[in-house]
């Protein structure tokens, strides 16, 4: 391959090497005493492998967790863009299905004043919880128009490569997918059997389970990143019988 003096790698090169070469010529000139001057850059010479591997190790971790944090920073905008457009209304959808969620109400109204110990507390009580749904035929068709119509952001979503590396989102959307393709493929619900309906609501509360663990997940990660969109979100917090968007 011919090298391209074009680079700002090859061209840093050279005026590194030039750099080096001008400053013993000069002390060369300057202190004389050439023999001293060839023990210096022998001793420099000999160190120099132990002064790569140094800063290897050290420039390459810090380049490491920036780029990890750049792409926790990206993931968690498609996160956030995922709630904002079908996550929010799918968990308002299916919690109020919830026979269970008088109590879990208590333990999801997200305020400012929540802590990590809060947070930690809320996911506990999740794991205690079981999202189960009760469903009917009409539920379930107007889940299927809701997702339906937003099938075409999905897709865009699921493109992202950032997402492969958030395994407990990527399951998340794998179900919403599971779903939406059971529901599509019903047609007329009214005719439903029993036992099917009861194999979509155990679709339904797979969804649940984890949609309501990332959302809460997500509202940690905006108190402590993003403040005024943690204060918005706690106003349309799906949990809160009296959330409002208008600041009162």
């Amino acid at each position: 391959m011919p090298l391209n003096l074009r680079t700002w790698e090859v061209r840093l090169g050279i005026v590194l090497v030039a750099s080096s070469a001008v400053i013993y010529t000069v002390k060369y000139l300057v202190l004389g005493d050439p023999e001293n001057t060839y023990h210096y850059i022998f001793n420099a010479l000999g160190f120099l492998p132990i002064n790569v591997l140094l800063v290897t190790l050290i420039l390459n971790q810090l380049l490491s967790v920036r780029a990890k944090r750049e792409r926790l920073e990206k993931l968690n905008m498609v996160i956030g863009t995922f709630f904002s457009e079908v996550g929010t209304g799918l968990l308002t959808f299916v919690s109020d299905r919830d026979p269970g969620l008088s109590r879990l109400r208590e333990e999801l109204v997200v305020t400012e004043a929540w802590t990590p110990e809060k947070f930690s507390g809320a996911r506990d009580s999740l794991r205690g919880h079981r999202c189960g749904v009760a469903v009917e035929a009409a539920d379930l068709e107007e889940l299927c128009r809701y997702l339906t119509e937003r099938r075409g952001f999905l897709l865009r979503l699921l493109e992202n490569p950032v997402l492969m590396e958030h395994e407990s989102f990527t399951n998340l959307l794998r179900a919403v997918f599971h779903l939406t393709e059971e529901l599509e493929r019903r047609g007329d619900f009214a005719g439903l059997p029993e036992s099917d309906l009861r194999h979509l609501a155990g679709d339904v509360e797979r969804v649940y389970g984890l949609l309501v663990r990332e959302w809460l997940a997500y509202m940690e990660y905006l108190q402590r990143n993003y403040p005024y969109l943690f204060s918005l979100a706690i106003r349309t917090n799906p949990f809160n019988k009296t959330a409002s968007p208008i600041v009162r």
